[in-house]
């Protein structure tokens, strides 16, 4: 698994570009799942307009992002979808990474099952609450730590080829700040959620 100080880190850009590739390992209830991160969105904390920490909030459901590194942040948004994020920097410095999509590898049966889909295709885990549904991260897992065995990130020797950057996608309400190139996807990835255009990271 990946560890702590590639969490704790000052860069959440970086930290969200070089998450691109690596692979989520969920093993809740001893069912095995992973997916390839293919998508992710850079929350810059309290001077972005974008990010629930903005101005130094600090709310019950903010509160883990203001702890350490390495800790799943999962939000429900519009009372449905289940938002996977993961908490970065230092304590105190409450920045995160969104996890918008994935490419199933592993448990395919068990996410068709969580998920309710029949067919195996690019839906199963396109956009950040079907990330979640598909590999079983619920609210209840906010805190948690991706130093365990049952739920963590890991990586293997798969290099990214061609890595997309651009505006975030959702959050207008941000105004300048929605306009700042904070979102990374793999170049024609067909799990990738929104607009496929964007500038190409050399």
């Amino acid at each position: 698994m990946l560890p702590m100080n590639f969490y704790n880190r000052p860069d959440v850009l970086t930290i969200a570009r070089e998450l691109l590739g690596k692979i989520i390992v969920t093993r809740f209830d001893g069912i095995l799942t992973t997916a390839r991160i293919v998508e992710t969105e850079a929350y810059a904390g309290i001077t972005d307009r974008a990010a629930h920490s903005y101005g130094g909030r600090r709310t019950n459901r903010t509160e883990i992002m203001f702890g350490e590194a390495g800790r799943a942040y999962v939000y429900l948004c519009y009372g449905i979808h289940q938002l996977f994020n993961i908490v970065t920097n230092e304590k105190d410095i409450p920045q995160a990474v969104l996890i918008r999509a994935a490419e199933p590898i592993e448990g395919i049966p068990a996410m068709l099952q969580r998920t309710g889909k029949k067919n195996a295709d690019f839906t199963l885990t396109r956009g950040p609450g079907n990330v979640s549904k598909a590999l079983g991260i619920r609210t209840a897992h906010t805190g948690h730590s991706l130093m365990a065995d049952e739920f963590h990130i890991t990586a293997d020797n798969y290099m990214p080829a061609r890595i997309m950057i651009s505006p975030r996608i959702g959050v207008d309400y941000a105004g300048e700040d929605a306009l700042l190139p904070y979102r990374f996807f793999l170049k024609d990835n067909r799990y990738v959620s929104g607009k496929m255009s964007g500038n190409i990271y050399l």
